[in-house]
């Protein structure tokens, strides 16, 4: 024999969460979408455009956290982590365009490894801003670019990354690397 009251309590809890997850996956999924625009505007000198859409991924993002405060498991949901991730990186290169020190986003929390996969993949932003640059003959930017790269990458090999952020850091060489290219074709042609 069941207990159909303590059933219709676990069910109730499994539906609300649910509700709580669609929403998380939908308003992530839009600051993730918002944090990209960012760095697509930011790729064409575009900074206003790029400060508005951080600001609004922000503002969803400390709404969702002030919202489900009380039910921190909705926060270790994939959506809601790639959004943080995807923000971070957005910032980062921001912060990096703006010509100031990248690090800590005081905007809300970011852990640990969350921040160190946005560190990753803001190399391949800074890649593609230095071929941007070399094409527009920038070259003291395209020095730019491969100097923090180059720092970036070193700070991380002595983290002992392992799965996901390993991956991630394997990428982040490979912009590097294709950078160094970049670096060698400029003094070429200098």
């Amino acid at each position: 024999m069941l207990d159909k009251k303590y059933l219709a309590k676990v069910r109730q809890d499994l539906l609300a969460y649910t509700e709580k997850r669609r929403e998380v996956i939908k308003l992530s999924g839009d600051a993730q979408h918002l944090s990209k625009k960012a760095i697509f505007a930011l790729q064409r000198d575009d900074a206003p455009t790029a400060k508005e859409c951080l600001e609004k991924a922000k503002a969803i993002i400390l709404e969702l956290n002030k919202k489900h405060q009380k039910d921190p498991a909705i926060f270790e949901e994939g959506s809601y982590r790639a959004a943080i991730e995807e923000y971070t990186e957005s910032k980062l290169f921001s912060l990096f365009v703006g010509g100031k020190s990248l690090g800590d986003i005081k905007d809300f929390e970011v852990d640990s490894d969350t921040f160190i996969g946005g560190l990753s993949d803001v190399v391949g932003e800074i890649y593609r801003y230095a071929i941007k640059s070399a094409t527009e003959k920038k070259f003291k930017e395209v020095e730019r670019c491969y100097t923090v790269a180059e720092e970036i990458v070193s700070e991380m090999v002595d983290m002992n990354l392992t799965g996901y952020n390993r991956q991630k850091f394997d990428q982040a060489k490979g912009a590097l690397q294709k950078l160094e290219q970049v670096k060698y074709e400029v003094s070429l042609r200098r």
